[in-house]
Order: structure tokens, then sequence, then C-alpha cells
């Protein structure tokens, strides 16, 4: 039985679900970021009975993600959440750096409340838009109870944050949980759980402050294994003053011995490396004999990430 005594914070950050475009057919040609949350919100009628609370964040692309708007997120994050009232967050996204946002949220959060995260893949003006589903089935998703973690909701499939990623350019079924599998779907307006919701351990309330209201974060960089690569980008990112870089690498984490020659380099002018697969699916596993450490389960996007946050622990 859902939690409906209780609100739910939507916090809107823009992306194609706050997109217009103008020509209704044009699901291509729009621009992201154009109605507020409420306008949203309101757009979907059986939202009307939930006791909702919106909130503009951001309004941005989500190809267009930073630090800045992260650092909001978590801050207003951190305050609802806290609010014993509030039974769960929704955050209203872009698709494109979705995962992202979900992974950073879990690993620093890990909330004990659901943060549910939300987009489409069709602006708000098509002549059949999703955003207005996934906004309602986020919000049955934020009142369930029990449920935790930072979470994903599109086309009827809750993901969990470590495993989603975002697998087709085009299609409505944009995303995808790999071999993990989803956490559940919605149908009809009700959840099937088939798994456990997302667990973690917060990290550290220094760290968390050092994340909001800390010096700019350290940068950290991807490079891409690939045929005839060279160590050229490397070498100009250690000139450059990045402070990681992670390697998504070919197959099981292969790199190239010219590129991997400059990550070496780098390593001992003191960048921290971590090597991941360029892959679609699949873990890079750990060897006795790695000349470069592995990321096991996480995308070089989740990653980034990891070293960001180990940057900042130092």
């Amino acid at each position: 039985m859902q939690r409906t005594d209780q609100t739910i914070v939507v916090l809107g950050t823009g992306g194609t679900i706050a997109g217009t475009s103008a020509a209704p057919g044009d699901n291509i040609g729009y621009t992201a970021a154009q109605l507020g949350v409420v306008q949203l919100v309101k757009a979907v009628p059986a939202l009307a009975a939930v006791p909702l609370e919106p909130e503009q964040v951001a309004q941005v692309d989500s190809k267009d993600m930073g630090a800045d708007v992260w650092r909001a997120l978590l801050r207003r994050l951190a305050h609802h959440l806290a609010r014993p009232e509030v039974a769960g967050v929704v955050i209203t996204h872009g698709t494109d750096t979705l995962e992202e946002t979900a992974w950073l949220l879990q690993r620093v959060l890990a909330p004990a409340k659901p943060v549910v995260l939300t987009a489409a893949m069709r602006p708000a003006t098509s002549l059949q838009p999703d955003g207005p589903q996934n906004l309602l089935d986020a919000v049955t998703v934020a009142q369930h109870p029990g449920a935790r973690g930072v979470l994903a909701v599109l086309g009827g499939v809750v993901h969990g944050a470590a495993d989603v990623r975002k697998v087709h350019t085009y299609r409505i079924e944009a995303f995808d949980s790999g071999d993990a599998g989803p956490v559940g779907r919605i149908e009809e307006g009700r959840l099937r759980l088939f798994r456990p919701w997302p667990a973690g351990e917060a990290l550290a309330a220094a760290l968390v402050g050092r994340l909001v209201d800390g010096p700019a974060w350290p940068r950290v960089d991807i490079v891409l294994s690939h045929a005839g690569v060279d160590g050229v980008l490397v070498d100009a990112l250690v000139e450059r003053g990045t402070r990681g870089i992670v390697v998504a690498g070919t197959g099981h984490g292969t790199v190239h011995h010219a590129l991997e020659s400059a990550l070496l380099r780098a390593r001992s002018a003191g960048v921290r490396v971590l090597r991941c697969s360029r892959a679609a699916g699949g873990p890079v596993f750990a060897q006795p004999d790695d000349v470069l450490p592995a990321g096991g389960e996480r995308s070089p996007y989740q990653a980034r990430i990891e070293l960001l946050l180990q940057l900042l622990a130092d």
C-alpha cells in the first residue's frame, strides 16, 4: 500500500522532459529545459490528489550537467530527506547524464528514503510524450513503503543507481539494467518488486560537506582506448592539471600499449588512474598482474565519480 499522507518533493533540473518543440511531431529538433517543474506536475491530472511539493533546482539540458547543479541537488536533497513529513523525493532530469547523477547521489547519500530520478526521451510537446507517465510512475515508487536508495524510473521500469545505463539514442525504451536486471516494474499503477532496493553507506558528513560547500572539485577525465591511439591526450591532460584519469579500454578493459605507457607516466606524476571497459556491459575483473587498477562493475562514467570521491577524501 502506498503512503498517501506524506509529502513527495519533486525537484526539477530541466532535460527533455521539460523540453518543447515548435512542431508537435518533432521529437529530435526540440529545445530542452523550457518548462518549469510546476508545469510538469500540473500536466499529470492523476497527481492532483498527491501531496506534492515542486521545487526548481536548475533548468539545464542534462548534457551540460556539472558540479554546480550536483552541489545544488545534494544541498536540497539533504534538506528534504531530513524532513519527517517527506516520504521521498522525485528528480526530473535529462536522459543524457541521468546515470551519472544517479550514481553520485547513491554513493554520497545512500538515502534511507527513496530518491527517484525520472526523465523522457520525447519533449513535452510531442504527440506522444513519455514524460507524464514517467513522472506519475516515479511518484508511485517514491510513495511505496519500504522504498529506499537512489532509483531511476523510465518506461515503466525501476532501475537501481548502480545498474542503470542509457543504451539507445532515440527509443523510448532507452534504459537498461544489464546483468543485474531491474529492481521492479510499474504495472497499472502498482509496483511489482523483483529484487531488494539499492543499499549502501552514506559518505561521512565531513566529506559531504567538502563536496557541497568546499573548493572546486578536482579535475577527473575519461580517455578512450581504440585502434591507433597514442598517449598525446593523456600527456596533455597531465599538463592541464588533471588529478584522475579513467581509461575506457577495449574488451575486458584492455588498453593499447601506447596509451598504457602514457597512463603509467601520468600515474608516476601523481595522477590517479582507473581502468574500465568501453563495452556496454560486463565488469573488468582485477588480476594479480594488472598494470593499471581495474574498475570492477563500474562504467567509465561511474568510475570517474569514484575517482572524484577518492580525491576529495584524500
